[in-house]
């Protein structure tokens, strides 16, 4: 007999990344060696200073046991520091909470704010862990379709027809799968649609730090003290400090919020692992220039993979920055998971289809470049055919 299992969990999308990586078991090796381009992961090792204070703070028995709910005190007053630094503006210790990496602090948010009957509006194509996480809550899903015509930046005049029982709007920029910026002035206009609403805004700056310093502040929203009343801020260390399997994120938000979110902090995590959290607590003032290295890398990356398509015809880049390309299929071509299931047996070339991101994508791929150097960049054109 088989037993059942709970409908929402059921009705959650399967993983996209094991799934194409599985695609990939049946690859004879005609083409060359697997080009993984499927996750978002950066192509270089992490500092070694911060690999030494990772070793010795696992080491130590102090960082064995239980931390504060809301994080170590070191981290969320560096993290504020340089948050009041990026984005010219008042942030503290007291606005910031961690959590064990950018995934949990959006189910942690989304547990927080939306109750029974309340939707979250989420801009497609979106991430997919961010869709799962709301199927897996039940918490319903207000699609606001973005166009590649306008570089899939979602449009505020349409969102504000689909407000009706909206909770919050979730943006995420640079964006994920499609690595578009969303300016400041399109950022404050969702942020007044809020306030008018009634809504929250959650804003995913999980690769703020690879947004050009020379474009300034990513957004103005902390300028205005009123922002801790209907802005929820999340971060995620995994990017920019290249320690993804270590799991630490972030969420900035008011006193009101951080009350209520405590209770969801003490029921999923207790506390945020503490070995990273000491090491990346030194690792964030200190490794500034490194930082600042890497986001040079990740910014020629880019350019090198644009170089490379140029020559391509049937492929087009509908969108391209931080750690994606966002390709448009070939007319006659399969739809997206048709053809990326093609791209990984006979060519080796993993890539997520643009089913995976949401209604209105099956006419896309997304290839993540930041874990590929320029040669590997280069052979990406042959692989595609």
């Amino acid at each position: 007999m088989d037993l059942p299992f709970s409908p929402r969990i059921r009705a959650t999308g399967a993983p996209p990344i094991p799934a194409v990586r599985g695609w990939a078991a049946r690859y004879q090796g005609g083409a060359g060696p697997v080009l993984d381009m499927t996750q978002a992961v950066p192509g270089y090792p992490p500092h070694a200073d911060l690999l030494a204070r990772l070793a010795a703070a696992a080491g130590d028995a102090k960082s064995a046991g239980y931390g504060p709910i809301e994080g170590e005190a070191a981290l969320r007053e560096a993290l504020a520091a340089d948050m009041a630094r990026s984005y010219a503006a008042r942030i503290g210790a007291g606005d910031i909470a961690i959590t064990a990496g950018g995934n949990l602090a959006f189910t942690l948010a989304m547990m927080t704010l939306a109750g029974t009957g309340d939707a979250v509006m989420l801009p497609a194509p979106w991430y997919f862990n961010h869709r799962m996480t709301l199927e897996a809550l039940g918490i319903p899903c207000r699609v606001l379709p973005c166009r590649a015509e306008d570089g899939f930046l979602p449009d505020p005049a349409l969102a504000a027809t689909l407000m009706q029982g909206v909770r919050a709007i979730v943006l995420v920029t640079p964006n994920n799968p499609t690595g578009a910026i969303y300016s400041p002035e399109l950022i404050a206009q969702f942020a007044k649609l809020c306030r008018d609403h009634g809504a929250w805004l959650v804003l995913d700056e999980t690769y703020r730090d690879f947004i050009p310093e020379a474009a300034g502040a990513p957004h103005g929203l902390f300028q205005d003290a009123a922002w801790r009343d209907h802005v929820v801020h999340l971060y995620s260390f995994s990017k920019a400090y290249c320690v993804p399997g270590h799991r630490v994120g972030a969420i900035a938000a008011g006193a009101g919020f951080q009350r209520e979110l405590a209770k969801a902090i003490d029921t999923v995590q207790i506390c945020p692992p503490r070995a990273p959290q000491i090491a990346l607590a030194w690792g964030v003032e200190a490794l500034r220039d490194w930082r600042a290295g890497n986001r040079a890398i990740m910014a020629a990356r880019a350019e090198a993979f644009r170089a490379a398509m140029a020559p391509v015809n049937a492929w087009r880049i509908d969108a391209l920055g931080t750690y994606f390309a966002y390709l448009r299929l070939p007319d006659g071509a399969g739809n997206s998971e048709v053809t990326a299931e093609a791209l990984a047996v006979e060519r080796g070339l993993l890539g997520l289809p643009g089913s995976f991101f949401g209604p209105g994508q099956e006419r896309h791929l997304r290839l993540a470049f930041a874990n590929a150097e320029e040669a590997v960049i280069a052979a990406v054109p042959g692989r595609l055919g």
